[in-house]
């Protein structure tokens, strides 16, 4: 029997997704450094902020773009991993308001429990991400690992003037945000066995679903700043915005798009991933107004999650316009606003 049809993925790794990412308070520890960092003017973005890519000025009113993303499986499927990964990786591009332009793939197989033809598998659905997205799989390095890891290295670029940043938002912004949340409870769910039937295939599609429309937004002026929402779940990659723009932000959690109205049924039966408690340990204390349901749900780690969008009020049918354009129709109410700044980053009404 081919075992690429039989294979499960998450049986061969301990974390899955955006799951496996490092929590924000661990890795603020380990990111720390004496070493003192030789100024480059031409660095318009890097490690003095907790952006989503390095962004290099090369000139003629252009930037460079340069991200990595990759993760352990999140999904049984080989095929369907390597599409969930590319496109998670290739999101930072979009989410700097930026034009993918090249990737190279970051492979890691236990190749003496895995064969080469799962690999194979991985890769090709990493490749069908890229060619969505217009570029080209174009090279790549591969390890002897003992779980399966594969994500991409993407370049990306960006006129100067389109660059959009998470640490630019402006007080009485409005925020927008592209994708539902709850995919970490439905994968959770599935890997435990208690996914309902009807729920089959529901999170995977989500996260094999690119973010184009944040080149779009790039070009606008009414969008003051944009982050794609990940690991951190919601709370945590609002709060990196808000702090990072000296303010606090207000969000409505009845206008919170919701991957299914089951996600109660779920936390009930304790499918939550273990990234979300790590989540609130890092920040949690930043954040008022949450009940037990909401934390649950706004900490949940993302993988290729949506788009959050700030974006002037006065600019709110010109991205309306856009949204509806790319498919978002759904995502037209915005879910919070940015304020000036208070004792808590962010408040759930």
């Amino acid at each position: 029997m081919n075992d690429t049809l039989t294979v499960k993925l998450t049986r061969y790794s301990h974390g899955a997704g955006c799951g496996c990412k490092i929590a924000p308070k661990i890795l603020d520890e380990i990111l720390k450094s004496n070493i003192s960092i030789p100024d480059n003017d031409k660095l318009l973005v890097g490690n003095h902020s907790k952006d989503d890519a390095a962004v290099l000025d090369i000139g003629n009113g252009m930037a460079l773009i340069s991200t990595t993303d990759f993760f352990m499986p999140i999904v049984d499927d080989p095929y369907e991993f390597g599409r969930i990964a590319a496109a998670n990786a290739i999101s930072d591009i979009y989410a700097m308001g930026g034009k993918p332009v090249l990737a190279i793939a970051i492979l890691g197989w236990p190749v003496n429990t895995l064969s080469p033809g799962i690999a194979q598998r991985v890769i090709e659905g990493g490749r069908s991400i890229c060619m969505e997205a217009g570029i080209t799989l174009a090279g790549g390095h591969s390890i002897d690992s003992p779980e399966p890891i594969f994500g991409l290295a993407v370049n990306g670029l960006v006129p100067v003037k389109n660059l959009k940043q998470n640490n630019t938002a402006q007080q009485g912004n409005i925020i927008y945000l592209t994708k539902p949340l709850g995919v970490g409870i439905l994968t959770t769910a599935e890997k435990k066995g208690i996914l309902k039937a009807e729920h089959t295939g529901v999170a995977s599609r989500q996260m094999m679903q690119l973010n184009k429309v944040g080149e779009a937004m790039g070009k606008l002026d009414e969008v003051t700043a944009i982050t794609d929402v990940t690991g951190f779940g919601l709370l945590g990659h609002l709060v990196e915005m808000a702090e990072g723009s000296a303010l606090s932000a207000e969000i409505n959690f009845e206008n919170i798009p919701l991957i299914t109205t089951d996600l109660g049924y779920y936390i009930d039966q304790k499918s939550v991933p273990g990234g979300t408690a790590r989540n609130w340990d890092s920040y949690g204390h930043k954040i008022a107004g949450v009940n037990e349901y909401s934390q649950e749900i706004l900490s949940d780690p993302q993988t290729s999650g949506g788009l959050l969008i700030a974006v002037k009020s006065s600019g709110a049918a010109v991205v309306e316009a856009i949204l509806t354009q790319f498919g978002l129709k759904k995502h037209l109410v915005p879910i919070g606003h940015f304020i000036s700044k208070q004792t808590f980053a962010v408040s759930v009404k």
